[in-house]
């Protein structure tokens, strides 16, 4: 599972990247719907603050 933080700045680059739209956007930051979550890693890879930690 992965986490995104508060170092989340709100970009919208993960949203995009997420092939199953698991990432939506909240409040302060960026959530993850960890049923629809595929654990694929996109999201890490394209995030340029490193907001996205693994759980």
């Amino acid at each position: 599972m992965f986490q995104i933080t508060n170092r989340c700045v709100k970009c919208g680059a993960c949203e995009s990247e997420c092939p199953n739209n698991a990432i939506y956007e909240g409040e302060k930051q960026f959530n993850i719907d960890y049923k629809k979550c595929l654990v694929c890693g996109n999201c890490i890879s394209v995030c340029p603050n490193n907001a996205i930690d693994e759980k």
